[in-house]
């Protein structure tokens, strides 16, 4: 198989899950023997093209034109996509399958499905709509529009969860027999912890427990949920820090909120920290926190796992199928501060409970949510698509169209 992917997001350009998914999606999937061009987003300093791990990949920097909003500049990164991918088609024709990731390259991949006649797969990993509980302006009005239309373009849409398939069905309507359910992974090896040269001291002081989290700081990831929940946890156990790792337009919020609680002192914001850091962080944690009010998978949840650290999840979306309650973590109701402390305070006040969690978690991430599986059942999509792609009429007009260019243009060279 030979397969165009694009995605807005590729290390080292990183800002959600999405980036360390294809990440390893497309590693693991050139271990399947499939040819993967990734088109993707640039920015000054990297190359313009590269070999990662065997994946041709394509940077691409939008034009230096003002843009009065991102919706704009999506369509603006997503015209210079079109002006990188087309050479390289136009080089060799013989793509079987383009493979989008969310709705920001929507418009590129949906010009090149239909310029050449390649069927197009696409993978919602979340909705504007489940971010923002609706749609509540004109904006994220559009963003859930281009979405629909995306999975309405696509041959097969890909989810990573029962909860994320009800979803699509609900807001988008999309058919029973178009969705595919394959969960994200993760590589348990990437946990190992190897030669440190990050010293404890510069997140907690030697007698205080860790309380980790991750991710981005928004709205829907619940931080705000676990600083209400922090004064509660303080009252049993006083000596922890909570390390908060992450960047995102609720900071300054998020800070606010500790000044009025009196917390300031026991949480260490950190800003983004790279791969090696949060792995040395999780190996130093007590317990990993999620406390997410929308998650359509909870991809930190089983990094943490196979970290072997002990998690404590909200018991929602993607996280709930995750996380089997009591035996490889422990869940919360979302958005209850009360809650959440008693899960976390269970953890720290039982270590032999939190040991047979942690160890129960890592055996489940490696024989469920291994990398190569996943590769497995996405390339049987692929293969799938270009078989029922190459019984139609729309290919076969392509392959007429195809023959008569080819006359047309011998005749005349």
């Amino acid at each position: 198989m030979r397969v165009a992917m694009f995605s807005w997001e590729f290390p080292p350009k990183s800002v959600g899950g999405l980036a360390q998914h294809v990440f390893d999606l497309t590693r693991a999937l050139i271990d399947q023997g499939v040819e993967i061009h990734l088109f993707t987003l640039g920015e000054p300093g990297l190359p313009e093209y590269e070999r990662v791990n065997g994946v041709f990949v394509y940077r691409v920097i939008p034009y230096n034109v003002s843009s009065p909003d991102f919706t704009t500049w999506v369509s603006q990164l997503n015209v210079a996509m079109l002006e990188k991918a087309i050479p390289v088609f136009s080089e060799s024709n013989d793509f079987q399958v383009l493979h989008a990731h969310d709705w920001l390259v929507a418009y590129a991949v949906r010009a090149l499905k239909h310029a050449y006649r390649i069927p197009m797969i696409a993978t919602i990993h979340a909705t504007e709509y489940g971010r923002n509980y609706g749609l509540h302006n004109n904006t994220q009005r559009h963003i859930s529009d281009v979405e629909w239309w995306l999975c309405y373009e696509a041959w097969r849409v890909i989810c990573c969860s029962h909860y994320m398939e009800g979803e699509l069905k609900y807001v988008f309507q999309v058919p029973d027999d178009k969705l595919e359910i394959i969960p994200n992974g993760v590589d348990a090896n990437n946990f190992i912890q190897k030669n440190n040269n990050i010293s404890r001291n510069n997140y907690a002081a030697q007698d205080e427990k860790i309380v980790f989290y991750v991710g981005r700081l928004v709205r829907e990831k619940g931080v705000q949920v676990l600083l209400d929940a922090i004064p509660m946890i303080l009252k049993q156990v006083p000596d922890i820090k909570f390390v908060i790792s992450g960047k995102g337009p609720h900071q300054g919020e998020l800070q606010s909120q500790a000044t009025r609680l009196g917390i300031s002192n026991k949480i260490y914001f950190t800003g983004y920290i790279d791969e090696y850091t949060r792995n040395t962080l999780y190996s130093w944690s007590d317990v990993a926190v999620f406390p997410s009010l929308y998650e359509p998978f909870g991809i930190v949840a089983l990094e943490a796992m196979a970290a072997k650290t002990p998690v404590v999840v909200s018991d929602t979306g993607g996280l709930s199928e995750i996380v089997r309650h009591n035996y490889d973590g422990l869940k919360a109701y979302p958005g209850n501060p009360s809650s959440l402390a008693d899960m976390i305070l269970l953890i720290l006040k039982n270590p032999q409970q939190a040991q047979q969690l942690q160890n129960n978690a890592y055996q489940k991430v490696k024989q469920k949510f291994n990398w190569q599986d996943i590769a497995v059942k996405t390339s049987e999509i692929y293969k799938t698509v270009w078989d029922e792609h190459l019984s139609t009429r729309w290919n076969s007009r392509q392959r007429g169209f195809m023959e008569r260019f080819s006359k047309v243009f011998g005749k005349y060279s």
